[in-house]
């Protein structure tokens, strides 16, 4: 009843742009903070960035500060991970989770989400 799914991966050059989405259904968006988190092969899951539910307080890790940025179009009930100037160490599959009234904070744990995405896949590569 309640999901997320993620969309917008794909396969990019170094230097590259990509917009993640991250459509929720079976609850609003404008309830939930929300995190974006990824893993690549053979390592533990990173916490990437995370937004607010009741404001647009956002952080970033530092791999991504700077390159990355959240977003969120209540009215579309979607949440964005805009990724510009793309490395090859940015591949990974992405995760979208939503915590109900998720406070975003510079640490972002996954266990505060309650729902979680099913992932989608980014390669950024020659």
């Amino acid at each position: 009843q309640s999901q997320l799914v993620e969309s917008g991966g794909g396969l990019v050059q170094p230097g590259g742009s990509l917009r993640l989405s991250c459509a929720a259904s079976g609850f609003s968006l404008a309830d939930a903070g929300i995190g974006w988190f990824r893993q690549a092969p053979g390592k533990e899951r990173e916490g990437v960035s995370c937004i607010s539910s009741t404001d647009d307080t956002t952080h970033y890790a530092d791999s991504v500060k700077g390159r990355f940025t959240i977003s969120r179009d209540n009215a579309e009930n979607t949440v964005f991970l805009q990724m510009n100037s793309l490395k090859p160490e940015d591949t990974a599959t992405y995760f979208c989770a939503a915590g109900n009234y998720y406070h975003c904070s510079e640490y972002i744990w996954p266990g505060a989400f309650d729902y979680w995405g099913q992932g989608t896949q980014v390669a950024v590569s020659s």
